[in-house]
């Protein structure tokens, strides 16, 4: 019950006992103190209600978050390694959403919500992202999300961009960017493996490597495409306290794991649970990965 629900109750509580109190044998002193007594109750029951944090409501409503972060990397119309999905395969998955009533939002509102910022995603909300800037998220994705209206959540490393054969290109980049649809984010400069770079560096040298791949990717996507990436996604989900601490510092608010499990209040903003999403994630498969 909301607080004001119970201001009404206690209101009524109070009118019942006076009457009762007013129709009793006592004395008049004696109903007059009670009268007093009942009505003070009343007061400060009232006032304590009406003055609930809001901070409290906002856990109240924080408390029923239960959010999927759904994973993918490369599209196709074949499967070519384990990380390639077939276009039929996500067109189906996006009619699923569509038809079982799993509204697609942007990551954006939801991690504002949990920094307490914006209002609770809808029920059995679902998110999407796409890591690494493959050139089948411009040819394959991208028309089926203009058709299901769907916003994405896209995280490249930049020193591919225009450079590796299988990554998109820059202007590329601009056009998802244009549409409305597409959010791009950090997936680091490079896409290391930090537990092999940290073996392999000296401790200084390695929060000097952690620092480029955190900072750079920033400064690229804010010089070429006019976007603060403050959103970063773990290369192969790999992060750590330390790794957290420099990512903050590099001002990022939120990181995304791949812990396969839904979004709830509980989580630390730089490791929110991600399902890596693969070609067999079909039926129930897929279901399975979504809100309750």
């Amino acid at each position: 019950m909301n607080p004001d629900a119970l201001v009404r109750v206690s209101l009524r509580a109070t009118c019942f006992i006076t009457t009762i109190v007013h129709n009793s044998r006592m004395d008049h002193r004696r109903r007059s103190e009670l009268s007093a007594f009942v009505a003070f109750a009343f007061g400060v029951t009232a006032l304590v209600l009406t003055q609930v944090p809001a901070a409290t409501q906002q856990g109240a409503q924080a408390a029923s978050v239960n959010v999927s972060i759904l994973a993918y990397h490369r599209f196709g119309p074949v499967v070519k390694d384990s990380m390639t999905i077939r276009t039929a395969t996500f067109r189906t998955q996006l009619e699923y959403l569509k038809q079982h009533g799993y509204p697609v939002i942007t990551l954006r509102s939801l991690v504002a919500h949990l920094l307490g910022k914006g209002p609770a995603p809808p029920a059995h909300a679902v998110v999407i992202t796409a890591d690494d800037g493959h050139a089948s998220v411009f040819t394959e994705m991208l028309p089926l999300v203009r058709e299901h209206r769907v916003p994405v959540t896209l995280f490249i490393y930049p020193s591919a961009i225009s450079n590796a054969s299988y990554a998109m290109k820059w202007d590329q980049l601009a056009e998802l960017a244009r549409t409305g649809l597409f959010d791009v984010q950090s997936h680091t400069y490079w896409h290391p493996n930090f537990k092999t770079e940290r073996r392999r560096l000296a401790p200084a040298a390695f929060q000097s490597f952690v620092t480029t791949q955190f900072a750079k990717p920033r400064t690229v996507l804010r010089d070429r495409l006019g976007i603060d990436a403050n959103l970063l996604a773990w290369p192969f989900g790999i992060y750590d306290d330390e790794l957290i601490a420099s990512a903050t510092a590099s001002g990022y608010v939120a990181g995304l794991t791949l812990d396969r499990r839904p979004v709830t209040p509980r989580e630390k903003m730089m490791a929110l649970p991600r399902f890596l999403v693969v070609d067999s994630d079909s039926g129930q498969r897929f279901a399975a990965m979504l809100p309750r």
